[in-house]
C-alpha cells in the first residue's frame, strides 16, 4: 500500500505550487513529494521549500518511500529524528522540568563539543537527550539517583524509545552502550562517549554551583586535569565558568 501521504489521489490543488528560485526570483513549479527541482532559467538545483519530512524522520520505510534523498534533505531528516527524541525524552519525563532542562543543556554543550571533536553528531545528540533515562526508575525501585542504578536501567528504556522511532541497529546499540556506563568512562572512549561525558560534567558543575560561583583558580585546575576527556571540553568549560 503506498503512504496516502505520497499517493497522489489524496493531494488537494495546492499540493502542486509554485515557488521562488532563491537566485534568480524565477518561478518553478513544485509537486508536494519533489525533493527538489532544478531552475530551468539558472539552473540552480533547490529544495522543495514545502517538504514535509514528519514520518520521513523516523520510519524505517522512508527511503522506499521517497527515494534517494539529497544531502541536504538527509541532513534535515537527520535534525528532526534528534528532535524527536528530544520530545521523547520530555515526555517521558513528563513534569519533571528539571530533568528536561538537564538533559535539552547537556544536549548544547554536547553539540558544540561533538561538533568541535568530530563526532557523530546523531549518536552524540541521541546519546545526550537519553543518558539520564533511567533515573525515574531508579528513584522509583532503588529511592536513588546514583549513577550504577541510572546505567543499569536507562539502557532498555533508551532502546525501547529508539526502536520504536525506527533509529537503525548500530546507533541503538552504540547509544545504550554510552548511557550504560555514561559516568564511568573506560580506559580508551569513543570521541561520541567523550563529548556526551564533558557536556554532563560542565552541566552538573554548572547545577553544582547556580547558588555561589566556583573558586577561579581551583575551577581553572579541574578544567586542566584529565577531568576533561576532550580539549574542546575544556575549551567550552573555560568560557563557561572563566568569563
Amino acid at each position: 500500500m503506498k503512504c496516502p501521504g505520497q499517493d497522489s489521489r489524496f493531494w488537494k490543488p495546492d499540493d502542486i505550487f509554485q515557488a521562488k528560485c532563491p537566485e534568480c526570483g524565477a518561478e518553478v513549479e513544485f509537486f508536494k513529494d519533489d525533493t527538489a527541482r532544478l531552475c530551468k532559467k539558472c539552473g540552480l538545483r533547490f529544495m522543495n521549500p514545502k517538504m514535509d519530512f514528519g514520518c520521513a524522520s523516523y520510519c524505517k520505510y522512508a527511503d522506499q518511500c521517497l527515494g534517494d534523498l539529497s544531502p541536504e534533505l538527509l541532513k534535515e531528516r537527520e535534525k528532526l529524528f534528534k528532535d524527536r527524541v528530544a520530545m521523547e525524552m520530555k515526555n517521558y519525563f513528563g513534569t519533571d522540568f528539571r530533568r528536561i532542562s538537564h538533559a535539552d543543556r547537556v544536549a548544547r554543550y554536547a553539540k558544540e563539543i561533538g561538533t568541535g571533536e568530530g563526532g557523530n553528531m546523531a549518536v552524540v545528540l541521541t546519546a545526550a537527550y537519553l543518558h539520564d533515562i533511567g533515573i525515574k526508575q531508579a528513584e522509583a525501585r532503588f529511592q536513588s539517583s546514583a549513577a550504577r542504578y541510572q546505567e543499569e536501567l536507562g539502557p532498555p528504556i533508551a532502546r525501547d524509545i529508539l526502536e520504536k522511532l525506527g533509529a537503525s541497529p548500530d546507533l541503538i546499540e552504540e547509544v545504550c552502550d554510552i548511557i550504560g556506563h555514561h559516568h564511568h568512562p573506560r580506559s580508551t572512549e569513543t570521541v561520541n562517549f567523550r563529548s556526551l561525558y564533558d557536556a554532563d560534567l560542565i552541566t552538573n558543575l554548572q547545577e553544582k554551583y547556580q547558588d555561589s560561583p566556583p573558586d577561579e583558580a581551583r575551577m581553572e585546575a579541574l578544567i586542566a586535569s584529565d577531568a576533561f576527556l576532550t580539549e574542546s571540553g575544556r575549551e567550552l568549560a573555560r568560557g563557561v565558568f572563566l568569563k
